[in-house]
């Protein structure tokens, strides 16, 4: 068994995710620094039901909502975009442009390699980013936000 082991700090084994515009053709992808933390959500919705007949409820999964959701130190041009890359592109929208302008994403997560030096898996699909909230304090002097990727269909691991 090899566990995923993000290994913070080394760059050959970090965790990964980057995020383009579906509709850039460039395929401009911009990657996310500075994450603090990533979940990965994959819950199964239940329709239950009772049964004259039963002593206990019954239960059959149906579809799934997916999202990642993650906390992240603000980058100027990562959140508000570099100002200087092609019309349409992830880099140049940064994520609260493609956010505010409500643009269909492409991503990817790479979980980082696993302890004995393999590579693990990726995660990928399409969605919509959400959620952002960038917060500053006396305690906490940097932006940070909340993200979240609410996913448009399922996962596909590679």
């Amino acid at each position: 068994m090899a566990y995923i082991y993000p290994a913070p700090g080394v760059p050959t084994k970090q965790t990964v995710l980057t995020i383009e515009v579906e509709a850039d053709t460039g395929n401009d992808a911009l990657v996310i620094p500075a994450l603090q933390d990533i979940t990965v959500n994959a819950a199964n919705d239940v329709f239950t039901w009772t049964q004259l007949n039963e002593s206990a409820k019954l239960q059959i999964a149906t579809t799934s909502t997916n999202s990642i959701s993650m906390n992240l130190v603000l980058d100027s041009d990562v959140f508000f975009g570099d100002g200087t890359s092609p019309s349409g592109s992830a880099s140049l929208k940064g994520i609260f442009g493609m956010s505010n302008s409500k643009d269909k994403i492409e991503f990817s997560l790479y979980m980082g390699d696993k302890d004995d030096g393999t590579d693990s898996k990726t995660i990928s699909g399409v969605g919509y980013i959400t959620g952002l909230a960038p917060t500053v304090s006396a305690d906490a002097p940097v932006w940070v936000s909340p993200i979240t990727i609410t996913v448009d269909g399922e996962y596909t691991v590679a």
